[in-house]
């Protein structure tokens, strides 16, 4: 049985502050981190939930360095955005903060000099790669050059964005500076580190074996990082943004942002409450960390060594971390802009916030990588909230005011049908509790949306519409019945859906319940009067769905576009112009084509050259057919040299030009000109 406690805190991970949150971010993270907090709450327990931008690092010193701002207005932009799409979407954070505040800077700074002096710190001296131009050490992402693995010559120093390989600067080939584009140079410098190693044994003896019950993922990327032996990590960095190392000769170093960002939960916390030791600092209190799988390392086995080297503080009790979330088969990427931005969402489908809740967290990768798209989103809106939850509700509230005007009807006897339905209801509590409490959203969503599928059973199978001329004492108890489940579904969507809870229970015109509630008899009681019935949600069209796929495809066309401008062909040597004299361009006219027997791309076709008609063989059997040639003007290199292709002379060539795609296009004439006439 699991230990009972007299608090929760919950964190989220920092989003970082050099660009808007995306789907996969609110998938993986703070869509399951919000459902949980406020199912909490709804159970009356004590519990604050922090969250905040994580404002340090390199990324963020190059987008200012390209946009020609500081780092500063790159954060305080970025903040803005985020917080205010959060709001929008209801996360219900205690505390949205950030690791730029000065109460951050202290606890950080103290933070370090705590574990300083105590000496808990090895320094080192290594050789770094240094810009002599810019006259500064070049962090990882600041090493331009070519990946080893896929041959792309713009991978950073820690990573290729291409193939996704892990990097270090030293692999890669042609290393130069992304500052100043010179070629850098080795230098040694000094920095602290946090001796891992040393805790190994008690990360082994925590996770593996006092955390079993963990998600396998999680657990499984522990237990590898630790059997493959724990190595010294940098907690400094050679760069001018960021809190300083708190020492002397540490000038021009900062914290590593991944020392710096996991205190900022402690930070946030400190400016929330100053009783904010009883929530880090007394084992009475459930720590959890709600993360995606990419921070797993971070949040299990270098932050807990942090907090087991300061002492005092308690460790997390779970770390639930979902897997990726794809967008439409592909990877989200941020630099490609494929991804569905919270703040456009939030612009284009307002009041429709709880329907990207229920998608992501219907669909949300908790064990494996998922696909959203907005095929499936529209499905899930029109299929499962319009004609499930929307369906039940409205008949429910409908019929009261139809029949009753709006007066909740006195129950009566109950059927053996209603104490069924009410036993089944029942069982749902115990399923959904369970789910949230082991961190399984996506079937504890399943099973809040069972008290709409049993209730639309229910009047189906009453049909008190019938009844009514017939019964009417019994159709006042089905719809006191269906009145109750529809006050359940307000209570047990809330954690998921909040917005749609809130319109129920303004409709119900009633004060929301407790947790402990739900399922009680008497959630609507008989004489209370209902407010005016509203749809609770509403089809979402072909055509929304249409133009948030154009915007993907526009974002695909402009990806490619950008690569084909980064892969262009370097200049060839120069050529006199006597050389370029010596080519015969013609503008010529194609007569007739047919593909070359047993080949796939060979076409042979016949031009009027306007010296003379001509065959010419071109590999271009699989852009064009021959019907779509026959008449277009081209133009054809007609004094190079013949040669014989599939036994046919070739006496030409014909020039064309590769788009981004890598189609070829014929180059032309922009209007007619008789055939013979010169290029040049």
């Amino acid at each position: 049985m699991e230990k009972q406690f007299k608090r929760y805190l919950i964190t989220s991970a920092l989003p970082y502050a050099n660009g808007p949150v995306h789907i996969g971010h609110l998938a993986g993270v703070y869509v399951p981190s919000d459902i949980y907090a406020r199912y909490l709450r709804l159970k009356g327990h004590d519990v604050i939930s922090v969250c905040g931008s994580d404002e340090h690092g390199v990324p963020i010193t190059i987008k200012a360095r390209k946009e020609g701002i500081t780092p500063q207005d790159v954060v305080d932009r970025y903040h803005e955005i985020i917080k205010r799409s959060f709001e929008g979407l209801g996360m219900s954070f205690d505390i949205y903060s950030r690791t730029s505040s000065a109460t951050h800077a202290k606890t950080a700074s103290d933070f370090f000099r705590k574990l300083y002096d105590e000496g808990k710190f090895i320094e080192k001296t290594s050789m770094q790669y240094y810009d002599e131009q810019a006259q500064t050490f070049l962090a990882d992402r600041y090493i331009v050059g070519t990946c080893p693995r896929c041959g792309n010559d713009r991978a950073y120093g820690d990573q290729c964005e291409k193939c996704g390989s892990t990097l270090s600067p030293d692999e890669l080939l042609d290393p130069h500076s992304a500052v100043s584009g010179s070629t850098p140079v080795k230098r040694e410098t000094k920095h602290w580190y946090l001796p891992l190693d040393q805790y190994e044994q008690f990360l082994r003896e925590w996770i593996l074996d006092g955390h079993k019950e963990w998600k396998s993922n999680v657990y499984g990327q522990c237990k590898s990082w630790l059997d493959g032996g724990l190595q010294p990590r940098a907690v400094s960095r050679d760069l001018d943004w960021g809190i300083p190392v708190p020492v002397e000769g540490a000038e021009g170093k900062v914290l590593y942002v991944w020392f710096d960002a996991p205190i900022g939960y402690i930070s946030a916390t400190k400016d929330l409450t100053p009783d904010w030791e009883k929530y880090w600092k007394d084992p009475e209190t459930k720590l959890v960390h709600f993360i995606g799988k990419d921070n797993i390392v971070f949040h299990c086995i270098v932050f807990p060594s942090m907090l087991k080297a300061h002492g005092g503080y308690i460790l997390p009790e779970n770390v639930p971390s979902n897997e990726f979330l794809n967008l439409e088969g592909e990877k989200i990427s941020t630099s490609r802009n494929w991804a569905v931005w919270l703040h456009e969402y939030l612009e284009d489908f307002p009041g429709k916030e709880d329907v990207l809740r229920y998608v992501l967290c219907a669909n949300a990768p908790e064990t494996k990588d998922n696909d959203f798209t907005w095929k499936d989103f529209q499905a899930r809106n029109n299929n499962e909230l319009v004609a499930v939850l929307g369906n039940f509700v409205n008949r429910a509230l409908v019929l009261t005011q139809k029949y009753y005007g709006g007066e909740v009807p006195a129950c009566g006897e109950l059927t053996e049908f209603d104490r069924a339905t009410m036993e089944e209801l029942a069982g749902i509590k115990r399923s959904l509790e369970s789910s949230i409490e082991s961190y399984r959203f996506r079937e504890a969503l399943k099973e809040a949306m069972n008290y709409a599928r049993i209730g639309n059973k229910y009047l189906a199978d009453s049909e008190p519409w019938k009844l009514v001329k017939t019964d009417p004492e019994r159709v006042k108890t089905i719809l006191y019945i269906a009145l109750q489940i529809t006050a359940d579904i307000a209570v047990a969507i809330e954690p998921f859906m909040p917005f749609s809870a809130a319109k129920i229970l303004r409709m119900l015109d009633i004060e929301k319940p407790s947790w402990e509630r739900l399922g009680a008899a008497d959630l609507v009681p008989a004489g209370h009067r209902i407010a005016q019935p509203e749809l609770l949600f509403e089809k979402i069209e072909d055509a929304a769905i249409e133009a948030q796929l154009a915007k993907l495809a526009a974002a695909k066309e402009a990806n490619a576009a950008a690569e084909a401008a980064q892969n262009i062909e370097p200049q060839k040597d120069s050529v006199s112009f006597d050389d370029f004299q010596r080519m015969d361009i013609r503008v010529s006219t194609i007569l007739a084509a047919e593909k070359v027997a047993k080949t796939k791309k060979l076409l042979k076709l016949t031009v009027d050259t306007g010296i003379d008609q001509r065959e010419i063989v071109s590999g271009i059997a699989e852009h064009f057919t021959p019907e779509e040639l026959v008449g277009r003007q081209v133009l054809v290199l007609v004094n190079l040299e013949p040669r014989e292709l599939k036994g046919i002379l070739s006496r030409g060539m014909i020039l064309m030009a590769e788009d981004a795609s890598g189609k070829l296009r014929l180059l032309q004439p922009n209007e007619a000109v008789n055939s013979g006439a010169i290029v040049g």
